[in-house]
């Protein structure tokens, strides 16, 4: 695991381009409990103002979404169902409110603080724990206080990973975004084919 964080250019590339590069990259979260890292697995890519799908479709704009707004390399966290947090990594020029959900991480370190904050025995595999985008968010500690941190100096950072090969990697549509109409469709959700902690639907395209 590298101990570089990506550079804010990273996040500067189309996006699609940037979901895709965050497959086999490293969230780690450094909190006073410990710190705990995973490899991204599964991302999914929401694209502005004209992606019905995104928070900031048709140009909205408010205090939950306003960190999609730039600047890129941030975190753009909410929370949903009254019960989940989720984590998008911001991407383009400040203007442009596009993001990356992260959605699946396989735990690299702290695994024993990612069971204890999912309340998860040792009995349950390792890649439960980051399955899904509120049980990585539980699992790393990750809250609305992270909303807006600075992915490359804060203590919530993505470290440069080795990349994923193409014939590892999947597209297939989102997932629960069917209120979305021909957005919905969109093959924007990218994942690593064989990982056991990827969730949603099955991966059968390449």
């Amino acid at each position: 695991m590298s101990a570089r964080p990506l550079p804010r250019r990273f996040y500067l590339a189309p996006t699609l381009r940037v979901a895709r590069g965050l497959l086999g990259k490293v969230l780690v979260h450094a909190t006073p409990a410990g710190i705990a890292a995973g490899r991204i697995v599964e991302v999914e890519a929401y694209r502005g103002p004209a992606d019905r799908a995104a928070h900031s479709w048709g140009g909205r704009r408010s205090p939950r979404n306003e960190v999609m707004y730039g600047p890129p390399g941030h975190a753009y966290v909410y929370f949903i169902y009254g019960m989940h947090f989720c984590m998008n990594v911001v991407t383009q020029p400040v203007g442009r409110p596009e993001a990356v959900l992260l959605r699946a991480l396989e735990p690299l370190v702290g695994e024993a603080l990612m069971r204890a904050r999912r309340k998860l025995g040792p009995d349950v595999p390792a890649w439960r724990l980051c399955r899904g985008p509120g049980a990585l968010c539980q699992a790393l500690g990750i809250t609305r206080e992270e909303n807006g941190a600075d992915l490359v100096r804060s203590r919530l950072r993505i470290l440069d990973g080795a990349p994923v090969p193409g014939a590892r990697v999947v597209r297939t549509a989102r997932v629960g975004v069917d209120y979305a109409g021909v957005d919905a469709a969109r093959p924007w959700r990218f994942a690593v084919r064989g990982s056991r902690a990827v969730s949603g639907r099955r991966l059968v395209s390449p």
